[in-house]
Protein backbone atom coordinates (compact mmCIF):
# COMPACT_ATOMS: atom_id res chain seq x y z
CA UNK A 1 0.00 0.00 0.00
CA UNK A 2 1.24 3.46 -0.92
CA UNK A 3 2.36 5.56 2.03
CA UNK A 4 0.00 8.51 2.52
CA UNK A 5 1.49 11.93 1.73
CA UNK A 6 0.21 14.98 3.58
CA UNK A 7 1.01 18.60 2.77
CA UNK A 8 0.66 21.68 4.98
CA UNK A 9 0.67 25.37 4.15
CA UNK A 10 0.19 28.57 6.14
CA UNK A 11 -1.51 31.53 4.45
CA UNK A 12 -2.57 35.08 5.28
CA UNK A 13 -0.92 37.01 8.09
CA UNK A 14 1.35 35.32 10.60
CA UNK A 15 0.05 34.44 14.06
CA UNK A 16 1.63 33.03 17.21
CA UNK A 17 0.78 29.34 17.32
CA UNK A 18 1.22 28.50 13.64
CA UNK A 19 4.46 26.66 14.38
CA UNK A 20 2.79 24.86 17.26
CA UNK A 21 0.01 23.65 14.93
CA UNK A 22 2.62 22.47 12.42
CA UNK A 23 4.53 20.73 15.22
CA UNK A 24 1.41 18.97 16.52
CA UNK A 25 -0.01 18.04 13.12
CA UNK A 26 3.25 16.48 11.95
CA UNK A 27 3.74 14.45 15.11
CA UNK A 28 0.13 13.31 15.29
CA UNK A 29 0.14 12.30 11.61
CA UNK A 30 3.34 10.31 12.04
CA UNK A 31 1.98 8.57 15.13
CA UNK A 32 -1.48 7.86 13.72
CA UNK A 33 -0.58 6.91 10.17
CA UNK A 34 2.19 5.54 8.01
CA UNK A 35 2.73 8.76 6.12
CA UNK A 36 5.09 11.40 4.78
CA UNK A 37 4.54 15.09 5.51
CA UNK A 38 5.73 18.10 3.51
CA UNK A 39 5.15 21.84 3.83
CA UNK A 40 4.62 24.29 0.99
CA UNK A 41 6.53 27.56 1.49
CA UNK A 42 4.88 31.00 1.33
CA UNK A 43 1.34 29.65 1.34
CA UNK A 44 -0.40 29.10 -1.98
CA UNK A 45 2.56 30.62 -3.83
CA UNK A 46 4.59 27.57 -2.84
CA UNK A 47 1.81 25.33 -4.05
CA UNK A 48 1.87 27.10 -7.43
CA UNK A 49 5.68 26.96 -7.67
CA UNK A 50 5.87 23.43 -6.21
CA UNK A 51 8.23 24.80 -3.57
CA UNK A 52 8.15 22.61 -0.48
CA UNK A 53 10.24 21.25 2.38
CA UNK A 54 10.05 17.96 4.30
CA UNK A 55 8.27 18.09 7.65
CA UNK A 56 9.37 15.42 10.08
CA UNK A 57 10.52 15.00 13.67
CA UNK A 58 13.88 16.56 12.89
CA UNK A 59 12.73 19.58 10.84
CA UNK A 60 9.99 20.49 13.32
CA UNK A 61 12.04 19.96 16.46
CA UNK A 62 12.15 23.02 18.71
CA UNK A 63 9.46 25.06 16.92
CA UNK A 64 6.57 24.59 19.39
CA UNK A 65 7.22 27.84 21.25
CA UNK A 66 8.34 29.99 18.32
CA UNK A 67 6.18 32.72 16.83
CA UNK A 68 5.72 33.14 13.09
CA UNK A 69 5.81 30.13 10.81
CA UNK A 70 8.70 28.05 9.52
CA UNK A 71 6.74 27.67 6.27
CA UNK A 72 6.51 31.46 5.81
CA UNK A 73 3.38 33.38 4.88
CA UNK A 74 1.88 35.28 2.00
CA UNK A 75 -1.47 37.09 2.01
CA UNK A 76 -1.56 38.08 -1.66
CA UNK A 77 -1.53 34.77 -3.54
CA UNK A 78 -5.05 33.67 -4.44
CA UNK A 79 -4.47 30.98 -7.07
CA UNK A 80 -8.03 31.39 -8.31
CA UNK A 81 -7.22 35.02 -9.16
CA UNK A 82 -3.44 35.06 -9.49
CA UNK A 83 -1.19 37.70 -11.05
CA UNK A 84 0.83 36.31 -13.96
CA UNK A 85 2.77 38.00 -16.73
CA UNK A 86 1.69 37.45 -20.31
CA UNK A 87 3.42 39.25 -23.18
CA UNK A 88 4.91 41.74 -20.77
CA UNK A 89 1.55 42.54 -19.18
CA UNK A 90 0.41 41.47 -15.71
CA UNK A 91 -3.01 39.83 -15.79
CA UNK A 92 -5.19 37.95 -13.31
CA UNK A 93 -5.83 34.27 -14.05
CA UNK A 94 -7.19 31.15 -12.40
CA UNK A 95 -4.07 28.99 -12.02
CA UNK A 96 -5.54 26.56 -9.52
CA UNK A 97 -5.18 23.68 -11.99
CA UNK A 98 -1.40 24.18 -11.85
CA UNK A 99 -1.53 23.67 -8.08
CA UNK A 100 -3.69 20.56 -8.42
CA UNK A 101 -1.27 19.18 -11.01
CA UNK A 102 1.68 19.85 -8.69
CA UNK A 103 -0.01 17.95 -5.87
CA UNK A 104 -0.74 15.02 -8.17
CA UNK A 105 2.84 15.07 -9.42
CA UNK A 106 4.17 14.87 -5.85
CA UNK A 107 1.57 12.29 -4.81
CA UNK A 108 -0.05 14.54 -2.20
CA UNK A 109 -3.15 12.88 -0.76
CA UNK A 110 -4.28 15.56 1.70
CA UNK A 111 -3.75 19.32 1.94
CA UNK A 112 -3.93 20.90 5.40
CA UNK A 113 -4.51 24.66 5.18
CA UNK A 114 -3.83 26.97 8.12
CA UNK A 115 -5.33 30.41 7.58
CA UNK A 116 -8.12 32.96 7.88
CA UNK A 117 -11.05 33.95 5.69
CA UNK A 118 -9.22 34.40 2.39
CA UNK A 119 -6.97 31.37 2.81
CA UNK A 120 -9.87 29.13 3.83
CA UNK A 121 -12.00 30.38 0.93
CA UNK A 122 -9.36 29.03 -1.42
CA UNK A 123 -9.24 25.83 0.66
CA UNK A 124 -12.96 25.40 0.08
CA UNK A 125 -12.48 26.04 -3.64
CA UNK A 126 -9.75 23.40 -3.84
CA UNK A 127 -12.07 20.98 -2.04
CA UNK A 128 -14.65 21.67 -4.75
CA UNK A 129 -12.01 20.67 -7.32
CA UNK A 130 -11.65 17.27 -5.65
CA UNK A 131 -8.66 17.95 -3.37
CA UNK A 132 -8.81 16.33 0.06
CA UNK A 133 -8.62 19.42 2.28
CA UNK A 134 -8.57 19.99 6.03
CA UNK A 135 -8.77 23.58 7.29
CA UNK A 136 -7.41 25.05 10.52
CA UNK A 137 -8.65 28.57 11.43
CA UNK A 138 -6.08 31.25 12.23
CA UNK A 139 -6.38 34.86 13.38
CA UNK A 140 -5.13 36.84 16.36
CA UNK A 141 -8.35 38.89 16.16
CA UNK A 142 -10.51 36.03 17.49
CA UNK A 143 -13.33 37.14 15.17
CA UNK A 144 -14.21 33.86 13.41
CA UNK A 145 -17.81 32.87 14.25
CA UNK A 146 -17.25 29.18 13.53
CA UNK A 147 -14.91 28.63 16.48
CA UNK A 148 -14.90 29.80 20.09
CA UNK A 149 -11.25 30.75 20.17
CA UNK A 150 -8.35 31.01 17.74
CA UNK A 151 -4.69 30.50 18.52
CA UNK A 152 -2.63 33.68 18.58
CA UNK A 153 -5.29 35.68 20.38
CA UNK A 154 -4.04 34.90 23.88
CA UNK A 155 -0.46 35.76 22.91
CA UNK A 156 -1.56 39.07 21.38
CA UNK A 157 -3.52 39.97 24.52
CA UNK A 158 -0.53 39.11 26.72
CA UNK A 159 1.73 41.34 24.62
CA UNK A 160 -0.69 44.27 24.79
CA UNK A 161 -1.12 43.88 28.56
CA UNK A 162 2.66 43.82 29.05
CA UNK A 163 3.04 47.01 27.01
CA UNK A 164 0.18 48.73 28.83
CA UNK A 165 2.05 48.07 32.06
CA UNK A 166 5.12 49.77 30.64
CA UNK A 167 3.09 52.71 29.35
CA UNK A 168 1.38 53.13 32.71
CA UNK A 169 4.65 54.00 34.43
CA UNK A 170 5.72 56.62 31.91
CA UNK A 171 2.20 58.07 31.74
CA UNK A 172 2.07 58.43 35.52
CA UNK A 173 5.57 59.93 35.67
CA UNK A 174 4.70 62.71 33.20
CA UNK A 175 0.96 63.05 33.95
CA UNK A 176 0.22 62.17 30.34
CA UNK A 177 -2.62 60.60 28.46
CA UNK A 178 -1.42 57.63 26.41
CA UNK A 179 -3.58 56.52 23.47
CA UNK A 180 -2.63 52.97 22.51
CA UNK A 181 -3.72 51.49 19.17
CA UNK A 182 -4.08 47.70 18.96
CA UNK A 183 -4.99 45.25 16.21
CA UNK A 184 -8.37 43.64 15.64
CA UNK A 185 -9.68 45.21 12.43
CA UNK A 186 -13.44 45.53 12.97
CA UNK A 187 -13.59 43.38 16.10
CA UNK A 188 -12.69 44.70 19.53
CA UNK A 189 -11.70 41.49 21.31
CA UNK A 190 -8.02 42.31 21.79
CA UNK A 191 -8.71 45.83 23.07
CA UNK A 192 -11.49 44.60 25.37
CA UNK A 193 -9.55 41.72 26.94
CA UNK A 194 -6.25 43.59 27.19
CA UNK A 195 -7.93 46.80 28.34
CA UNK A 196 -9.57 45.06 31.28
CA UNK A 197 -6.49 43.00 32.18
CA UNK A 198 -4.15 45.98 31.67
CA UNK A 199 -6.15 48.48 33.76
CA UNK A 200 -7.06 50.82 30.92
CA UNK A 201 -9.22 53.82 31.72
CA UNK A 202 -10.92 54.04 28.34
CA UNK A 203 -11.53 51.24 25.82
CA UNK A 204 -12.65 52.12 22.32
CA UNK A 205 -13.89 49.30 20.09
CA UNK A 206 -15.59 49.21 16.66
CA UNK A 207 -18.77 47.72 18.11
CA UNK A 208 -19.36 50.78 20.34
CA UNK A 209 -18.86 54.11 18.50
CA UNK A 210 -17.21 56.66 20.77
CA UNK A 211 -17.54 60.40 21.31
CA UNK A 212 -14.58 62.66 21.95
CA UNK A 213 -16.58 64.31 24.72
CA UNK A 214 -16.85 60.94 26.43
CA UNK A 215 -13.07 60.45 26.38
CA UNK A 216 -12.51 64.00 27.67
CA UNK A 217 -15.04 63.47 30.47
CA UNK A 218 -13.21 60.37 31.70
CA UNK A 219 -9.80 62.07 31.60
CA UNK A 220 -11.15 65.10 33.48
CA UNK A 221 -12.80 62.83 36.03
CA UNK A 222 -9.50 61.11 36.73
CA UNK A 223 -7.68 64.45 36.97
CA UNK A 224 -10.24 65.64 39.55
CA UNK A 225 -9.65 62.42 41.54
CA UNK A 226 -5.93 63.14 41.76
CA UNK A 227 -5.08 60.70 38.96
CA UNK A 228 -3.64 63.10 36.36
CA UNK A 229 -2.81 60.40 33.79
CA UNK A 230 -4.93 58.05 31.69
CA UNK A 231 -4.57 55.06 29.38
CA UNK A 232 -6.85 54.86 26.33
CA UNK A 233 -6.85 51.56 24.39
CA UNK A 234 -8.35 51.72 20.91
CA UNK A 235 -8.93 49.06 18.26
CA UNK A 236 -7.55 50.05 14.86
CA UNK A 237 -11.03 49.83 13.31
CA UNK A 238 -12.87 51.91 15.94
CA UNK A 239 -14.84 54.95 14.82
CA UNK A 240 -16.36 58.10 16.26
CA UNK A 241 -20.15 58.41 16.44
CA UNK A 242 -21.37 59.42 13.02
CA UNK A 243 -17.92 58.80 11.54
CA UNK A 244 -15.99 55.96 9.98
CA UNK A 245 -12.82 54.02 10.72
CA UNK A 246 -9.48 55.61 9.88
CA UNK A 247 -7.96 53.90 6.84
CA UNK A 248 -4.16 53.83 6.61
CA UNK A 249 -4.02 52.57 3.01
CA UNK A 250 -5.62 50.40 0.38
CA UNK A 251 -3.65 47.39 -0.83
CA UNK A 252 -5.23 46.56 -4.17
CA UNK A 253 -3.66 43.12 -4.65
CA UNK A 254 -4.64 41.83 -1.22
CA UNK A 255 -7.88 39.99 -0.40
CA UNK A 256 -8.06 42.18 2.71
CA UNK A 257 -7.41 45.41 0.85
CA UNK A 258 -8.53 47.93 3.49
CA UNK A 259 -5.83 48.46 6.10
CA UNK A 260 -6.98 50.36 9.18
CA UNK A 261 -4.50 52.49 11.08
CA UNK A 262 -3.93 55.95 12.47
CA UNK A 263 -6.85 56.15 14.87
CA UNK A 264 -4.58 56.60 17.92
CA UNK A 265 -2.82 59.57 16.34
CA UNK A 266 -6.13 61.05 15.27
CA UNK A 267 -7.58 60.83 18.77
CA UNK A 268 -4.38 62.15 20.38
CA UNK A 269 -4.43 65.20 18.12
CA UNK A 270 -8.08 65.86 18.94
CA UNK A 271 -7.47 65.57 22.68
CA UNK A 272 -4.49 67.95 22.79
CA UNK A 273 -6.68 71.06 22.86
CA UNK A 274 -9.36 69.53 25.07
CA UNK A 275 -7.48 68.34 28.16
CA UNK A 276 -4.81 69.81 30.42
CA UNK A 277 -2.57 66.76 30.09
CA UNK A 278 0.08 66.14 27.50
CA UNK A 279 -1.15 63.49 25.08
CA UNK A 280 0.96 60.86 23.35
CA UNK A 281 -0.02 57.97 21.13
CA UNK A 282 1.52 54.56 20.56
CA UNK A 283 0.77 52.02 17.82
CA UNK A 284 1.72 48.50 18.91
CA UNK A 285 1.24 47.11 15.42
CA UNK A 286 3.05 43.92 14.50
CA UNK A 287 4.62 43.64 17.96
CA UNK A 288 1.35 41.86 18.79
CA UNK A 289 2.15 39.11 16.28
CA UNK A 290 5.78 38.52 17.21
CA UNK A 291 7.83 36.74 19.84
CA UNK A 292 7.21 33.49 21.66
CA UNK A 293 3.79 31.87 21.68
CA UNK A 294 2.03 31.90 25.06
CA UNK A 295 1.59 28.56 26.87
CA UNK A 296 -2.20 28.81 26.45
CA UNK A 297 -1.83 29.25 22.68
CA UNK A 298 0.68 26.39 22.48
CA UNK A 299 -1.85 24.13 24.15
CA UNK A 300 -4.72 25.31 21.93
CA UNK A 301 -2.54 24.93 18.82
CA UNK A 302 -1.62 21.39 19.82
CA UNK A 303 -5.30 20.56 20.10
CA UNK A 304 -6.01 22.02 16.66
CA UNK A 305 -3.09 20.14 15.11
CA UNK A 306 -3.97 16.78 16.63
CA UNK A 307 -7.62 17.11 15.63
CA UNK A 308 -6.57 17.93 12.05
CA UNK A 309 -4.51 14.73 11.99
CA UNK A 310 -7.45 12.76 13.38
CA UNK A 311 -9.74 14.08 10.64
CA UNK A 312 -7.19 12.98 8.04
CA UNK A 313 -7.01 9.53 9.60
CA UNK A 314 -10.83 9.34 9.64
CA UNK A 315 -11.11 10.53 6.03
CA UNK A 316 -13.31 13.48 6.95
CA UNK A 317 -12.17 15.90 4.26
CA UNK A 318 -13.65 19.23 3.26
CA UNK A 319 -13.89 20.24 6.90
CA UNK A 320 -12.32 22.78 9.26
CA UNK A 321 -11.28 22.05 12.82
CA UNK A 322 -13.11 24.21 15.35
CA UNK A 323 -13.52 24.65 19.10
CA UNK A 324 -17.10 24.32 20.31
CA UNK A 325 -18.31 23.99 23.89
CA UNK A 326 -14.71 23.49 24.93
CA UNK A 327 -14.26 20.48 22.64
CA UNK A 328 -12.32 20.12 19.38
CA UNK A 329 -14.87 19.42 16.67
CA UNK A 330 -15.18 20.14 12.95
CA UNK A 331 -17.44 22.01 10.56
CA UNK A 332 -17.79 21.87 6.79
CA UNK A 333 -15.76 24.44 4.87
CA UNK A 334 -18.93 25.06 2.88
CA UNK A 335 -20.69 26.15 6.07
CA UNK A 336 -17.75 28.29 7.18
CA UNK A 337 -17.24 30.11 3.88
CA UNK A 338 -20.36 29.49 1.81
CA UNK A 339 -20.82 31.25 -1.51
CA UNK A 340 -21.11 34.78 -0.14
CA UNK A 341 -18.07 37.02 0.06
CA UNK A 342 -16.70 36.96 3.59
CA UNK A 343 -17.12 40.38 5.19
CA UNK A 344 -17.16 42.08 8.54
CA UNK A 345 -20.87 41.32 8.84
CA UNK A 346 -19.95 37.65 9.06
CA UNK A 347 -17.40 38.15 11.83
CA UNK A 348 -17.76 37.32 15.51
CA UNK A 349 -18.03 40.74 17.11
CA UNK A 350 -18.13 41.99 20.68
CA UNK A 351 -21.64 42.25 22.09
CA UNK A 352 -22.03 45.86 23.33
CA UNK A 353 -24.38 44.51 26.01
CA UNK A 354 -22.31 41.41 26.75
CA UNK A 355 -20.77 40.31 30.02
CA UNK A 356 -17.24 41.60 29.38
CA UNK A 357 -18.46 45.08 28.46
CA UNK A 358 -20.54 45.11 31.65
CA UNK A 359 -17.53 43.91 33.66
CA UNK A 360 -15.40 46.73 32.23
CA UNK A 361 -18.03 49.35 33.00
CA UNK A 362 -18.46 48.01 36.54
CA UNK A 363 -14.69 48.48 37.01
CA UNK A 364 -15.06 52.12 36.02
CA UNK A 365 -13.68 51.75 32.49
CA UNK A 366 -15.30 54.08 29.99
CA UNK A 367 -16.28 53.24 26.41
CA UNK A 368 -16.85 56.96 25.75
CA UNK A 369 -20.34 56.15 24.48
CA UNK A 370 -22.33 58.27 26.92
Amino acid sequence: MKKKKIALLTGGGDAPGLNAVIYATVRACLNLMDCEVIGYKFGYRGLYNNDYVPLNLETTSGILHKGGTVLYNSNKDNLFDYSVEENGVTVKKDVSDVAVANMKKEGVDVLVVLGGDGTLTSARDFARKGVNVIGVPKTIDNDLPSTESTFGFDTAVNIVVENLGRLHTTAESHHRVMVVEVMGRSAGWIALHAGIAGSADVILIPEIPYSLDGIVAKINQRNAMGKPFSIVVVTEGASEKGGSAVVAKIVEDSPDSTRFGGIAGYIANQLESRVQNEVRHCVLGHIQRGGETSPADRLLSARYGVRAAELINEGKFGNMVCLRNGQMEYVSLEDVIGDAKVSTSGSKLVDPNGELVKVAKSLGISFADA
